[in-house]
């Protein structure tokens, strides 16, 4: 099956879920997300393997399931975890959640992350907003044929992460007394955690956390004109800046302890946004 038909078949089948429901905000729950479900009064529930074409995920903590519905009475569409590049998916099926999305009109997206600190002043349980990223897996989701009606062939990513949403969730943050973070993500295909070398360069390179997802979703996004804001929970420090081994249990762990405060901040960021 081509990309373009997994795209359309795979929006046919929600238009018929979903019916008159439209959303205006697409939202992505990555790892220590999940529990902002809670937050949603859900009016539909979808396993991603119901939906043709949608790429399925198999990691711990990300549950696999869209849940449609309304955040502060605007209508929003959930993914409850997340498919990943390491789990074999090419970055082309990585974008067809984005672009199913874009197909129902939806015109911004948020996207959540847990990723590892590089920066030596950020803590675990810390909120970074992302102002760029820097893609260490050399591939791309935008490779092959151009879906023109999505976007151009070389789209301009100088602001791939709104500075108008950025701004907003700031005055959220100052509203709460929530002291929030700035930075760069830093993506790499995983599924092996950074090794002390590795992070040293990236320091370098003016990364300040890295994870191994976020980077797909946002530019396929911003090709298609949408508006995106980033948002990492700091699980963890990377390797070298701590004397812990790193294991997935742990960022999950430590991920729990911010939930009602970071679905709190999520909510009104999605009212203002």
């Amino acid at each position: 099956m081509t990309l373009r038909k997994q795209i359309d078949q795979g929006c046919l089948y929600l238009r018929q879920i979903l019916g008159q429901f439209q959303p205006s905000i697409g939202i992505i729950l990555g790892s220590g997300f999940a529990h902002f479900t809670d937050s949603i009064d859900v009016l539909s529930t979808v396993p991603y393997g119901d939906i043709p074409g949608f790429p399925l995920t198999s990691v711990e903590g990300h549950d696999g399931h869209l849940k449609a519905g309304k955040v502060q009475d605007i209508n929003i569409l959930a993914m409850q975890g997340r498919p990943h590049f390491y789990e074999g998916h090419s970055m082309q099926s990585l974008s067809i959640p984005v672009r199913i999305m874009k197909s129902l009109g939806i015109g911004t997206l948020i996207i959540t992350n847990a990723a590892g600190a590089i920066n030596p002043i950020f803590r675990p349980g810390e909120l970074m907003i992302i102002h760029d990223h820097i893609n260490l897996s050399f591939t791309n989701p935008l490779l092959g044929p151009n879906l023109s009606d999505y976007g151009p062939r070389f789209p301009d990513t100088s602001t791939t992460y709104d500075p108008v949403l950025i701004s907003a969730a700031h005055d959220v943050a100052k509203g709460m007394n929530l002291n929030v973070r700035d930075g760069v993500y830093l993506f790499t295909s995983g599924p092996s955690y950074e090794t002390p070398a590795e992070v040293r360069m990236m320091k370098k390179m003016g990364a300040d956390v890295v994870g191994m997802s976020t980077f797909p979703e946002a530019l396929t996004a911003k090709h298609a004109d949408m508006k995106v804001f980033g948002l990492t929970q700091v699980s963890n420090m990377a390797a070298g800046l701590s004397d812990q081994p790193l294991t997935h249990y742990d960022v999950l762990k430590a991920t729990r302890g911010m939930k009602s405060q970071t679905a709190s901040f999520l909510a009104q960021c999605i009212s203002q946004f």
